[in-house]
């Protein structure tokens, strides 16, 4: 099982970003997919959901308006359109799988079953 996040890099604010993670050695398309992110000194929290099949999304509220997520279950992917980028989006950005769906929020990241390496975002101001 491997999910291997790319995208990441250096921006400067307003810019934006795509993020990718490719899934592999599982099926994806029965999993709730998200995007997560930690900041230096900050506790990892889930920036963006998607149920399986491409139900319920959901967004925490300092991202919403900007940030889109979306996946290809025929490709086995998932990915993160980020706009309108501000310094503090700056973090590590991982995606994960699992079976909890989301309710309104991400799944916490204990519930999630699978994760990759992650990304690093960095916001110029």
């Amino acid at each position: 099982v491997q999910l291997q996040a790319s995208g990441g890099g250096l921006v400067q604010a307003g810019g934006s970003l795509r993020l990718s993670c490719a899934v592999s050695g599982f099926s994806l398309n029965a999993k709730t997919m998200g995007w997560f992110r930690q900041a230096p000194g900050k506790e990892r929290e889930g920036v963006s959901c998607v149920n399986s099949r491409g139900g319920t999304t959901s967004y925490i509220d300092s991202v919403k308006g900007r940030f889109t997520i979306s996946r290809d279950d025929a490709k086995n992917a998932v990915y993160l359109h980020m706009t309108s980028l501000k310094p503090e989006d700056t973090a590590v950005y991982y995606c994960a799988a699992g079976w909890r769906r989301v309710v309104g929020d991400c799944p916490r990241p204990g519930d999630m079953d699978h994760w990759g390496a992650g990304t690093q975002v960095t916001v110029s101001s």
